[in-house]
């Protein structure tokens, strides 16, 4: 179950986040989340 989390983030890292969220649109065709995106490199930080 995902929880609600507050957290700050540098706008260099926004325009990084939404860069590979633009990506990942026009591969799928379809609508992804700013979360997902962070949940995918968050999980990819814990290999």
């Amino acid at each position: 179950m995902a929880e609600r989390k507050t957290i700050m983030i540098d706008d260099e890292l926004v325009k990084k986040i939404r860069m590979k969220q633009a990506k990942k649109i026009k591969e799928t065709a379809s609508s992804v989340s700013f979360s997902s995106i962070i949940n995918e490199m968050l999980r990819d930080c814990n290999k």
